[in-house]
């Protein structure tokens, strides 16, 4: 690694395992392991219970992560993981609060040292390392973005450091405040260079702590003091160690949390897709082709008869082509909406649920000749989001359809309510009513999806859907609860001068 292509402490990736294990002292490691039911319950619908959709099939499928082998501090370097920002910003700012520490202690010990040397070469070696010392400390505070690639890429600037160190504490005793700036020396080397590089550097301090501990042993105190410090210089070292790799194994293990959220999140949006798709699907194309095999029955019927109305075969057969397009069109808007790229900037103009309500009644009532009446009762609705207003159309809708094919009804009516909190829609019809036993796991597995794709749209829309049989027929009765609006602010007197 060049040191003078890498000014900034967080590498790119490809660099990371050249910088931060570091050099020769770095261990042959064995890399460790990253630490890092479906819908069983039935909901009946005759008894007018609430519907809530199933669960989406990604959920309760949490796979746990593969146990990892119980590995010891002491047994090896915990492994740098792949994103190291968030890592290399805490021992930066560790790193740097140790070399604060050290310029302090060396700032306060260099007098002592000063006091202790004679004059000419002995003082003038002292007052080097301690300018030496105090600035490489500040430079480390100051511009850690710029030196520190070139410290952890060379760890034999750290023995330098420590060598200046070593001059001023043979002539400061290890009584003065320059002992306590050795400790600094393991500290930063557990934190940068791992066990190797702590164990090297610890030793090497020590046999420094030594060797003044003879040049000053006549002296009261050096003793226990220099006992002292060689305790906190090997508790300095296993804690840069172990705060190391306590960063690096929680890296790892909010690397694989952030990667088993984000393939959860992708395979929940999948299954909402999917679930989506096929509400569309159902309805539109589905009820639509389902009308065309209708037709085409029927016109193989009129033609199997020993007499055929021409005039009537052609429209049988109008309707069937009416149907085949109506279907073509339906694919086309499917496919458009698959293919349009929503603009999230511009807000889509808001529906008229009202007039829509409207129109679909009537078409509903031009295609069954079934009446079908609309009835809305307090204040106009407030303007819904677009998703929601085509929700409740499409619930809307499929009501209506089920009133067509399976309720053999003469009338169906549409109630719409506006309360300021809520609103209430009601499909009612005068047919034969559900099945008792009909569930909407049972309408499922049966092939029929209507009901499941009007409860999914309300859960959609933040409502509440309810199917009962009523005496006579079905009603299908949506709450939906509306945002209360905010009340005007009135500016007080203040904020009209201010604004004045």
């Amino acid at each position: 690694m060049n040191p003078r292509r890498s000014p900034r402490l967080t590498p790119p990736l490809s660099r990371v395992r050249a910088v931060v294990p570091l050099g020769r002292w770095r261990s042959p490691r064995s890399s460790e392991a990253g630490s890092g039911g479906g819908w069983a319950q039935r909901h009946p619908v005759g008894a007018g219970k609430h519907l809530q959709p199933p669960p989406s099939p990604s959920e309760g499928r949490r796979t746990p992560p593969p146990p990892s082998p119980t590995t010891g501090y002491l047994q090896d370097d915990a492994t740098p993981p792949a994103t190291l920002r968030l890592q290399l910003n805490a021992l930066q700012a560790l790193a740097r609060q140790t070399f604060a520490v050290r310029l302090t202690a060396l700032t306060i010990g260099t007098p002592f040292a000063m006091a202790n040397t004679t004059n000419g070469p002995p003082t003038h070696a002292v007052l080097t390392a301690a300018v030496l010392g105090i600035t490489v400390s500040y430079a480390m505070l100051r511009d850690w973005d710029r030196f520190a690639p070139r410290l952890l890429a060379h760890p034999t600037l750290m023995a330098l450091d420590l060598l200046f160190g070593a001059v001023l504490l043979l002539t400061a005793s290890p009584v003065s405040p320059l002992a306590y700036a050795t400790v600094c020396t393991p500290l930063l080397s557990g934190l940068l260079y791992g066990w190797r590089g702590a164990g090297v550097l610890t030793g090497l301090q020590l046999a420094v702590l030594l060797t003044v501990h003879r040049a000053w042993e006549h002296r009261p105190g050096a003793g226990a003091n220099t006992l002292l410090i060689a305790g906190f210089c090997v508790a300095a070292g296993i804690i840069g160690v172990t705060l190391r790799n306590l960063m690096f194994r929680f890296g790892t293990a909010t690397q694989a949390l952030s990667e088993a959220t984000s393939r959860l999140a992708v395979a929940e949006a999948v299954e909402s897709e999917r679930a989506r798709l096929a509400r569309d699907l159902h309805d539109s194309v589905a009820k639509t082709l389902h009308g065309l095999a209708l037709a085409a029955d029927a016109l193989a019927t009129s033609a199997d008869r020993p007499a055929p109305d021409p005039a009537h075969l052609r429209q049988q057969a109008g309707l069937v082509a009416s149907a085949a397009r109506r279907a073509a069109a339906e694919s086309r808007e499917l496919l458009t909406d698959l293919r349009h790229h929503t603009d999230l900037t511009t807000p889509a103009p808001p529906t008229d649920l009202t007039a829509e309500l409207l129109e679909r009644a009537r078409d509903f009532a031009s295609r069954t000749s079934i009446p079908t009446h609309v009835t809305h009762t307090g204040a106009p609705p407030p303007p819904l989001p677009p998703e929601t207003t085509r929700h409740l159309l499409a619930i809307t809708s499929e009501a209506l359809e089920n009133i067509h094919r399976h309720a053999h009804a003469t009338t169906a009516e549409l109630s719409l309510t506006t309360t300021p909190d809520t609103l209430h829609l009601v499909i009612k019809d005068d047919g034969v009513g559900l099945p008792g036993a009909l569930t909407l796991e049972e309408a499922q597995r049966s092939g029929h999806f209507g009901l499941l794709g009007m409860a999914e749209r309300a859960a959609r829309a933040d409502g509440t859907l309810r199917v009962r049989t009523t005496s006579p027929g079905t009603e299908v009765a949506l709450t939906l609860a509306l945002p209360r609006p905010e009340p005007p602010v009135t500016p007080t007197p203040r904020q009209e001068a201010a604004h004045a």
